[in-house]
């Protein structure tokens, strides 16, 4: 069998005796269960690693697979610029998984290739493996903003193009958990972090991968999770086939999960194909969250599949809205999600349109097809989309930051003529300052510029 297995691995710089200087001890566990793991894939005698990261060069629209015949790359950037590693590209087997992935209709290639260096999400894994014996060639998978079953159906891609070129093949998924486990942790602490971080585990330990796939959008934005796309294309790789998963290791030390566990592959099981279950699953939450959409968030969805499926704005508004949509003026975002990701989000500080409904139709349109971070919505993506609504209120000016609360107030931070907006209550801004320092760099505000400050709240729909 050409797949022998995979390993996932955490990639803390602070793993590294050179960067951790001691430290690195406080995490003992991790430090073994990465040389149980690297030994594990040394006996498996691979012709090649296949190596997820997602700090690999990611696009939102594209999977990004490194080109070229090699590359090197150092910890430089964490004061160990002596720790570095150098590896080949299995160049053929990388362009046979972009041609699959084409033909499959995934966006993916060599594109865009922004820094050639290895990021330390691929060096400090190699770096165990190298010590361990693993002197194969790499191909090097970047993460997007696509589905969780976008992503494991490139797993499956590059599946069938190690069988297809007949490697022996091994799955490196690096990615660390939840960044949010502890208080005193660089990135504060959530109550969705632990909870993650259990998910994810228990679908390590018992290889129960469509967990994988089908965890809450939410639960995962607000735990700052790292790898589970990562995991997703790993899933994708093993898809229909038996392994024996263990769970080598889970430690938060510092606040950010660390996990190891391996996967080795003890034949074919075709009850382990989880891309139809996810679909429907995923399918039935769609629906469930469509049916108990409320009129302002229907509106913006039939204005915006309205344009994309005929080319035309919506002409009438539908019959029977309520009068705080029609006999009312305001200003009005639409947000758009896929995945749990952001699509798109566009709107309006104060009311452009006779009422809000009008506001919700023009600010639909212009979210799914005119937000420039990203490319218009194509109508095969009609159906995954999610949306919300939020109705501004007037805007008051305060005096200090001191008046401002990022779950109830947005905030918006003017200096001279540019202005930078930001929604409240959004996922993963938990402070007053990451709000301004948000809403500043949208207005493209210096951090040394004197600015003044509004706050407004919102009603928002879902």
């Amino acid at each position: 069998m050409s797949i022998l297995g995979a390993i996932i691995t955490p990639h803390p710089p602070i793993l590294l005796p050179e960067v951790g200087r001691g430290r690195e001890r406080e995490i003992e566990a991790t430090q073994q269960a990465m040389r149980a793991a690297a030994a594990q894939a040394a006996a498996w005698k691979p012709d090649v690693l296949l190596v997820s990261s997602p700090h690999t060069i990611l696009y939102g629209d594209y999977f990004h697979l490194s080109p070229g015949t090699g590359a090197s790359g150092d910890m430089s950037a964490f004061g160990a610029p002596q720790v570095r590693v150098e590896t080949g590209y299995d160049a053929a087997l990388r362009d046979e998984i972009v041609r699959l992935a084409q033909l499959e209709g995934l966006e993916a290639g060599t594109l865009g290739e922004r820094d050639p260096r290895l990021d330390h999400g691929v060096v400090i894994p190699l770096r165990y493996l190298r010590e361990a014996g693993v002197s194969c060639p790499i191909v090097r998978m970047g993460l997007s903003g696509f589905s969780p079953l976008e992503h494991y159906r490139l797993g499956q891609c590059a599946a069938r193009a190690v069988e297809t070129l007949g490697r022996r093949a091994v799955f490196v998924a690096s990615g660390d958990l939840s960044h949010k486990l502890r208080e005193d942790g660089p990135y504060g602490f959530a109550q969705e972090g632990p909870v993650f971080d259990e998910a994810v585990t228990r679908a390590m330990a018992s290889g129960d991968f469509l967990r994988f796939l089908t965890m809450e959008d939410a639960l995962c934005e607000r735990a700052a999770e790292c790898g589970l796309r990562s995991f997703q294309i790993m899933a994708g790789f093993l898809d229909g086939l038996a392994v024996s998963p263990r769970l080598l290791s889970h430690e938060g030390t510092f606040g950010v999960g660390y996990a190891v566990a391996v996967f080795p592959v003890t034949g074919r099981d075709e009850t382990r194909r989880f891309a139809a279950a996810c679909d429907a699953l995923l399918r039935a939450r769609l629906e469930e969250q469509r049916a108990n959409e409320d009129e302002w968030v229907r509106l913006a969805r039939l204005s915006l599949e309205t344009r994309v499926r005929t080319g035309r704005e919506l002409e009438r508004l539908p019959a029977n809205l309520p009068e705080a949509l029609t006999e009312h003026a305001a200003g009005a975002f639409v947000s758009l999600h896929t995945g749990g990701r952001l699509r798109g989000c566009i709107g309006t500080i104060s009311p452009t349109q006779e009422s809000v409904a009008l506001e919700i139709v023009r600010n639909a349109v212009s979210a799914g097809l005119h937000d420039p971070r990203f490319p218009p919505v194509r109508p095969g993506e009609l159906d995954s989309l999610t949306y919300s609504v939020d109705v501004l209120g007037e805007p008051q000016p305060v005096s200090s930051p001191d008046e401002l609360d990022p779950k109830r107030y947005g905030v918006i931070v003017s200096c001279g003529g540019r202005r930078g907006l930001l929604l409240p209550d959004l996922d993963g801004v938990d402070t007053v300052a990451e709000q301004l320092d948000s809403a500043r760099k949208k207005g493209r505000i210096g951090a040394g510029e004197p600015y003044t400050l509004e706050r407004f709240e919102v009603v928002r729909h879902r």
